[in-house]
């Protein structure tokens, strides 16, 4: 650190904490000597960090204060804490707002809101939403996004919370699960959807375009919903309608949403998904970096694995689905449709997403979520498996698996090259997400398997990534983990070691942090991260959990303009 660094740190902290003076205590946390990430990317220093409340006022050379509780971070990284971009702990934060799995790896905000987001409902989303749940089970006492984010703050979170609304929520909202466009006064009252979540500080909107009703969004409705975010500086997000044969078209359709729309736009858990799709990955490298280099706001975000995890849906057609799952199971009843279907599940296309092809077999597919107990005896067992046990094919097998459980069954699905994730880490506009739910392993969690990614993606990028293979400087990690994803989204005092901005901190052993979630055994905890605070709060010390839920609504850009 420059003798030039350390005044301007020491002065900053003085600076700061001057306000402090007339409390029996200058500050209520004293965070020592810890090697300080600030998540700019740039090199780590020796210093200090001061808390009063719910927030930094003091980094750097902090000397000649008080303060009711201190904390030798010596031979620790201290840095913001993590952002997750995209979460699924919709509901399990609902079951245990501890958000142990998340917490345990430094994660303090967990965005949300792929495709559907938890508003805004209308009376018949509210029932469906009783009627599908599995495990879980909670009360639905909320109706738009903002109510929702309040419910779950109301019932205690570890961890922050935001929201992006998905385009898959209005158009349910307005349309049902309809094959067809909106007419004009139906797109408006969509847009006008998106306008009040955008008022109520959504981050923008989330698109999930393979799956139904979704994938029946065409280019144009999308962008129509893009322009109103836009007026917000709303981000438009979306797991694209191909990662696999379609892929390089799909990049195209959210280039030209972003461009219609004048919209910053990112690509979510960028992916080449099946083995002769991998070498495309490239040319949608080649093509981000060029928009980015012509003036677009085009960014993505990964998770640090080869396998994904969704429902045997993505292994069906979309026309199938129409109607919703009531119209989908009642379709697979018919021998008629059944063999129409079983056809198209094997018979590649680029018309839609067919991750059971794209997988390559049914030994990659792994069966980790039933909703029925007849059927929980089958989890973490693979499509071929059951096929077999069960004397059919491995399409049939799916089908009756969907009727049977009443859901899409959570589905792994083995597709991605480790050399293609290795690439995407170099990539210095790409953050990280776990696309996950937030769990332990205790209680109802157990009723079901996971993706390992719930318990290590961000250990895993710090550890086997960063420190063992060295594919990129811990700095570089911290700040895509951090103040990358937070400018992304816009968000105000969040994601860096800086006076005035929220104390969201986490402390981690960068020689120890390890995941340890396996596809065989993946409820397991992370390890190496010791301390975690959530607006001045420790919610993680020493490696335990300590109770705490301070976890608070995060919002985005448009909060409050009118």
């Amino acid at each position: 650190m420059t003798s030039r660094r350390k005044f301007l740190a020491a002065s900053t902290a003085s600076a700061a904490l001057a306000g402090c003076a007339t409390l029996r205590a200058d500050c209520d946390l004293l965070i020592r000597n810890g090697t300080l990430y600030d998540g700019s990317g740039g090199q780590p220093f020796t210093g200090d960090i001061a808390v009063r409340g719910d927030q930094i006022v003091g980094v750097g050379s902090v000397t000649g204060i008080t303060a009711r509780h201190t904390v030798d971070a010596r031979g620790l990284a201290v840095a913001p804490g993590f952002i997750n971009m995209l979460s699924w702990a919709t509901e399990s934060l609902i079951q245990d707002g501890r958000s142990q799995s998340e917490i345990r790896q430094g994660v303090t905000l967990e965005v949300m809101g792929e495709g559907w987001s938890m508003g805004p409902l209308n009376p018949a989303m509210k029932a469906g939403i009783l009627k599908d749940q599995g495990d879980i089970k909670y009360p639905v006492e909320w109706t738009t996004l903002d109510e929702y984010l309040r419910f779950l703050v109301r019932r205690k979170i570890s961890c922050n919370v935001a929201s992006f609304i998905g385009p898959e929520t209005v158009r349910i909202h307005e349309l049902g699960y309809e094959d067809r466009a909106p007419d004009a006064a139906e797109l408006a009252r969509m847009q006008a959807l998106v306008r009040t979540a955008m008022r109520d500080g959504a981050l923008g909107i989330a698109s999930s375009l393979i799956y139904a009703p979704g994938f029946y969004a065409k280019t144009d409705e999308l962008i129509a919903l893009c322009k109103v975010a836009a007026e917000y500086d709303g981000l438009y997000i979306s797991h694209l309608r191909s990662e696999g044969n379609q892929f390089v078209e799909a990049l195209d359709e959210l280039l030209t949403i972003a461009r219609e729309a004048k919209i910053r736009a990112e690509v979510y858990h960028l992916k080449a998904a099946g083995q002769a799709n991998w070498p495309k990955l490239d040319t949608v490298i080649r093509k981000i970096e060029a928009a980015r280099a012509s003036g677009l706001a085009i960014t993505a975000d990964m998770y640090t694995y080869t396998a994904g995890q969704t429902g045997l849906d993505a292994a069906m057609p979309p026309w199938v689905q129409e109607g919703g799952y009531p119209e989908w199971a009642r379709r697979l009843q018919d021998p008629a449709i059944r063999e129409r279907v079983r056809r198209e599940m094997a018979t590649p296309t680029d018309k839609w997403e067919n991750l059971y092809l794209a997988a390559g077999s049914a030994d990659r597919v792994i069966l980790v979520g039933f909703k029925n107990e007849k059927l929980k005896p089958l989890t973490g067992k693979t499509l071929a498996e059951v096929s077999k046990l069960r004397g059919k094919s491995p399409e049939e097998t799916a089908m009756d698996l969907v009727v049977e459980d009443g859901s899409r069954v959570g589905t792994v699905y083995f597709l991605m090259s480790e050399d293609n994730v290795r690439k995407q880490i170099k990539l210095p506009w790409v953050s990280f997400c776990s696309d996950s739910p937030s769990l332990a392993p205790e209680g109802v969690f157990l009723k079901s398997s996971t993706h390992p990614r719930a318990y290590g993606s961000f250990a895993r990028l710090l550890g086997r990534y960063v420190r063992d293979e060295k594919l990129i400087p811990l700095a570089d990690a911290i700040r895509r983990l951090t103040s990358f994803p937070a400018a992304n989204l816009r968000l105000k005092q969040r994601g860096w070691l800086r006076p005035g901005y929220f104390a969201d901190i986490v402390g981690f052993d960068p020689a120890r942090v390890q995941d340890h979630a396996t596809f065989e055994k993946p409820h397991q905890y992370s390890t190496g991260v010791v301390h975690v605070w959530v607006n001045g709060q420790q919610v993680l010390l020493d490696g335990e959990h300590t109770g705490a839920k301070p976890g608070q609504v995060v919002r985005g850009p448009g909060w409050k303009k009118v």
